[in-house]
């Protein structure tokens, strides 16, 4: 049981922000909620506090009944001030929705409002979920303070992608859902970056090699590595119009980039066919076929330190694609012969640096999913292989969440015992908290070099 303090800004996703306190209460937590003012527009205080059976504070000047205590706690013996004594007690400090409005006041340090001064006294984790619409998420200032947020150590979770509050609006801004929100909430209080528990922390730390929370980040290392990212999915002209495709949104693969972004390093994209805003500050190769991908990687290759390998490559192709449309008129069928593309990862690894970091990514279903991940990360000489189970509906391609397994080689440098394969297990989240898992992988993969 943890005491996590709830923070809601004016936004009107702060409805699920009702959800999670049901979700975390039931789980056995116990919380405690502070609100801005203008969030009581769109959520109550009686609202939360019938959900958490304790009050709800808006100002510091009023008076706390619980005097800084959350339930089962004792309340102290005299009259706290509320935002030191509220995050005093806490486990994990939680904002959620947090506003652009919110998120530039935190980065500028300022206290005007009681969300903000028990933001500024925090000892506690600080888990920030930004909600807003696409075009104010995309805005350098925002990034900027959310960058600025992320390197002080706040956690600052990526928001999905979809349909916004204004009408006819889509894009990345959505907040966090509820059960991701408290599986990020539990991370924290275990130590872990991402969605993982902590025995799953622990299991990583010993396949890698290194200590948790021991890595490049730790050591602010990210900012002097080139990151090389694939997304989407390629597609193989038939005729000038149709072509060989796939599901693949691309989504994974711009969850990759912002993280590694976030966390300092130079991003190179590579984006097959991809519908999303290009992410601010992440240089963005735009690509259709299998051939321009594997072009456009041969040219950032060299230079990149990390290779997440997150596109979606077609294994085949029609052999005599048509220059123009085919008319149906007059066939009573279409033949297509198809030959393969080259593989391109395995190309990339053939002449890879020995101090490069290669992530590889298998869509697979059925029971032999893993062997064949295994497979995959010995035959192509990789450092990682991402698998995921395309077979169900929750997860994978075209959808805003994933749950993978991670599987590592520790290679031997000095050539005698081959690789040990490790296996971590990511549970369903968001794939920016999924992102955050490979990143750890790839940190735990360096540190143990």
């Amino acid at each position: 049981m943890a005491r996590i303090l709830l923070g809601v800004s004016g936004s009107i996703a702060a409805y699920k922000a009702l959800e999670f306190v049901r979700l975390a209460t039931a789980a056995g937590h116990v919380l405690r909620v502070v609100q801005t003012p203008s969030s009581r527009r769109f959520v109550g205080e009686a609202s939360f506090a019938a959900l958490t059976g304790a009050p709800v504070l808006v100002s510091e000047f009023e008076h706390d009944p619980a005097r800084g205590a959350f339930p089962g706690q004792a309340p102290a013996a005299h009259e706290p001030l509320s935002h030191l004594a509220l995050v005093g007690n806490a486990d994990v400090f939680l904002i959620a929705p947090a506003s652009a409005n919110t998120i530039a006041k935190l980065a500028n340090g300022l206290a005007d409002n009681l969300l903000s001064s028990c933001a500024l006294a925090a000892p506690c984790p600080v888990v920030l979920a930004p909600a807003m619409n696409n075009r104010m998420y995309e805005h350098p200032a925002v990034r900027a303070n959310l960058q600025t947020l992320s390197e002080r150590g706040t956690r600052v979770l990526e928001p999905g992608v979809g349909r916004l509050a204004s009408e006819g609006e889509e894009g990345v801004g959505r907040l966090t859902e509820p059960a991701e929100l408290l599986a990020a909430c539990e991370a924290a209080l275990s130590g872990s970056a991402a969605a993982p528990s902590g025995a799953q922390a622990a299991a990583a730390a010993d396949a890698y090699g290194g200590r948790a929370g021991d890595g490049p980040s730790a050591r602010g290392g990210w900012r002097s590595l080139r990151v090389l990212v694939t997304a989407g999915g390629t597609r193989e002209p038939i005729d000038s119009v149709r072509f060989v495709g796939n599901s693949s949104s691309g989504r994974m693969g711009f969850a990759l980039a912002q993280a590694a972004h976030a966390r300092g390093a130079e991003v190179s994209l590579v984006a097959a066919n991809v519908a999303l805003s290009h992410p601010p500050g992440i240089v963005c190769h735009e690509v259709v076929t299998a051939a321009e991908l594997e072009e456009a990687c041969e040219l950032e290759f060299p230079s990149c330190d990390v290779l997440l390998m997150a596109a979606a490559v077609a294994d085949f192709r029609p052999s005599a694609p048509h220059a123009t449309k085919i008319r149906k008129s007059g066939r009573a069928r279409l033949e297509l012969e198809l030959e393969p593309t080259a593989d391109v990862l395995a190309g990339l690894a053939s002449h890879r640096r020995e101090d490069q970091t290669l992530v590889g990514f298998a869509a697979e279903q059925g029971e032999r999913a893993i062997a064949r991940g295994c497979e995959k990360l010995t035959a192509k000489g990789l450092d990682a292989v991402v698998v995921n189970d395309i077979s169900r509906e929750d997860i994978g391609f075209d959808v805003d969440a994933n749950e993978v397994t991670i599987l590592t080689a520790a290679r031997d440098r000095d050539g005698g015992g081959g690789a040990q394969i490790g296996r971590l297990h990511v549970p369903r989240a968001s794939k920016a908290q999924v992102a955050e898992a490979i990143l750890d992988a790839v940190e735990g993969l360096r540190a143990s070099r």
